[in-house]
């Protein structure tokens, strides 16, 4: 077999396993967050806020929202999902409940998830304006911290993107649900959130795995290529 179609099948093994290293790496970062079916189950104690508090007073309200929580994490843990998935959904609801409590105002509720998207933000795009996206740090970091992934122009560009669209939309969503909050809106409140959710997420995590498998098949690549040549100039050294 010559070197090239040794190269060429090299690249294709390696690169193959890569997709199927992604692939599975894309099946555990949805299964950490519940599932892509546990994060849409997760907007259900919203719903049921915001719906409760049109025809409920306060303390109402959020007997239905804890309700609705208890019975949705009954449900996750049912669904065979894993402990603390379905426990951390319970206790955001919780958490967000007992706030309320303490200001008296339904629209703290949302509180939490307004400056935790302000929060990842910051230091998204911290990494974008300082060239190191924060998405490839993590895929380096996973893959052992050793690869100059910033000097492959296109691993380089495909983490700017996907961090940009990390900063971008959690921006999004801290401008617009803030500006629904000092607008005491409880109810465009409860649709910002659960569109900006679930959906969000779920695409964002799309757009952070397309990232990783674009890098992970170039390096893979980039080290057949070295092998087949280190291999050639073995041969061309041996002949001589």
């Amino acid at each position: 077999m010559s070197i090239d179609k040794a190269e060429s099948k090299t690249t294709e093994s390696t690169t193959g396993e890569s997709t199927t290293a992604e692939g599975t790496t894309t099946e555990q970062i949805i299964e950490q967050m519940g599932g892509a079916s546990g994060l849409v189950l997760s907007t259900v104690p919203v719903i049921a806020l915001v719906v409760a508090h049109m025809f409920l007073p306060l303390m109402p309200t959020l007997a239905v929202a804890l309700g609705a929580g208890a019975v949705l994490f009954v449900i996750r843990l049912g669904r065979g999902e894993k402990v603390p998935s379905a426990i951390g959904s319970l206790l955001g609801v919780a958490v967000a409940a007992t706030l309320v409590i303490w200001t008296g105002s339904v629209r703290d509720f949302f509180v939490i998830g307004i400056w935790a998207a302000l929060a990842i933000f910051l230091p998204t795009a911290i990494s974008v304006v300082a060239r190191r996206p924060l998405t490839g740090m993590i895929w380096n970091a996973v893959h052992g911290g050793e690869h100059a992934w910033r000097e492959d122009r296109p691993t380089y560009r495909a983490h700017v993107i996907a961090t940009s669209a990390i900063a971008v939309a959690h921006l999004a969503k801290f401008v617009v649900q803030q500006w629904l909050y000092v607008a005491e809106s409880i109810t465009a409140l409860g649709i910002a959130d659960t569109l900006m959710g679930a959906p969000l997420t779920i695409a964002l995590a799309l757009v952070v795995v397309w990232a990783f498998r674009r890098s992970t098949t170039r390096m893979r690549t980039a080290e057949a290529r070295h092998a087949a040549t280190a291999t050639g100039d073995l041969i061309d050294e041996r002949n001589l």
